[in-house]
């Protein structure tokens, strides 16, 4: 696992929950993603996509997720059918209404030029999925307990 700190320096407002979007084409990852931050005593809401197309449509708020939220968090899979991960976050990371949105890579790539290129479009963390469902459960707490206790996100809506 590795992180870099966070680019963004807003308090997020404790009395709402935190949005986070969970981008990944495999179901019994997003459940297990769901159980693992569920837990807790901090507030979240999750919402998930299947692919990097519905990511962008939802972050966008374009058809069917006109209403949706914006998120406080993405956390990101890479290997996706449609569109990739590495294509959301290089088109968020240029959007400037989403650029400031933290996003985590969480995918199964130990690949050296995805770690790389996930850094070079400014991702804030890195994670390798674990194949192993304990420890997998174990790293989703982490994230949950990190992002939403410890760090301090943007609001829903970050000014330009």
């Amino acid at each position: 696992m590795s992180c870099r700190p966070w680019r963004v320096n807003v308090s997020h407002v404790a009395d709402e929950p935190v949005e986070i979007l969970l981008v990944d084409d495999d179901p019994a990852d997003v459940e297990l993603a769901r159980e693992g931050l569920r837990e807790g005593r901090s507030s979240a809401h999750l919402s998930s996509v299947e692919d990097g197309v519905e990511a962008l449509a939802f972050l966008r708020r374009q058809g069917k997720y006109a209403d949706a939220r914006r998120p406080n968090l993405v956390i990101l899979d890479l290997k996706m059918p449609r569109k990739s991960g590495l294509e959301v976050l290089a088109e968020m990371k240029a959007d400037r209404k989403l650029r400031r949105i933290p996003v985590i890579v969480l995918t199964t790539s130990e690949s050296p030029d995805d770690i790389f290129q996930a850094y070079d479009l400014n991702a804030s963390c890195y994670i390798t999925k674990p194949s192993d469902l304990e420890e997998f459960h174990r790293v989703m707490k982490t994230i949950r307990g990190f992002s939403l206790t410890v760090v301090k996100l943007p609001p829903h809506e970050t000014p330009l």
